[in-house]
């Protein structure tokens, strides 16, 4: 009899304790967004695709030497605990920071990262109260507009630091604004979840100087 492939999130083949956890991940954020708002009530119908995948895709474009990921405004998770469940397998030198001010939400986090068994720190603070976290990846999804995203991601990415900022369809615009006040190398990919979507993938981020 054949062995049946191995499970595959975003393209990638992962084992099947790291599908399993991503899936007892979907079913407490389905669970808790009962009594708090983690996700919007409309996505909770194509939660794994939205969600899981979304933020799955995220992890693909992480450094193999990256030591430490900074996940802002990580709400239900995500991309931070899915990017935990995945570096577990795949990465085990990564240490995920969470940072959510909302304390409910703050309080689901470390609950999941209990409950699936993650050694991740969870900051229920705002980002704008944190010391530098000289983090090698920094990402945030639905937090911000790209301009304040950026300034972000500068305090807290090392030089050679990667941001990693998904985006729906009117991305171009974003960067437009944002290229008023920063300058940043882009390498812009297309998101696996959403055909007019983008993942942002950006480095050297500094504040454009003043005429």
């Amino acid at each position: 009899m054949m062995e049946a492939a191995d499970p595959s999130v975003a393209d990638m083949s992962v084992s099947r304790e790291t599908f399993a956890a991503l899936q007892k991940l979907e079913h407490l954020v389905r669970r808790w967004t009962e009594a708090v708002n983690l996700v919007s009530k409309a996505s909770l119908s194509d939660l794994w695709a939205r969600h899981i995948v979304d933020s799955a895709q995220l992890f693909t474009f992480c450094p193999q030497e990256a030591r430490r990921w900074l996940d802002i405004g990580s709400g239900g998770g995500f991309p931070g605990i899915v990017v935990a469940v995945l570096a577990r397998e795949k990465l085990p030198g990564l240490r995920v920071t969470l940072v959510e001010s909302d304390l409910r939400k703050a309080t689901f986090l470390r609950q999941a990262a209990q409950a699936l068994g993650l050694d991740v720190a969870v900051r229920s603070s705002r980002i704008e109260s944190l010391a530098p976290e000289t983090a090698d990846v920094v990402s945030a999804r639905a937090l911000a507009a790209l301009p304040e995203l950026l300034g972000y991601a500068q305090r807290h990415l090392k030089e050679s630091g990667v941001a990693l900022f998904p985006k729906g369809a009117r991305f171009a615009e974003e960067l437009a604004e944002a290229r008023k006040s920063w300058t940043f190398d882009l390498d812009i990919q297309p998101s696996l979840s959403e055909p007019e979507a983008a993942i942002l993938v950006i480095r050297k981020i500094h504040r454009a100087k003043q005429d």
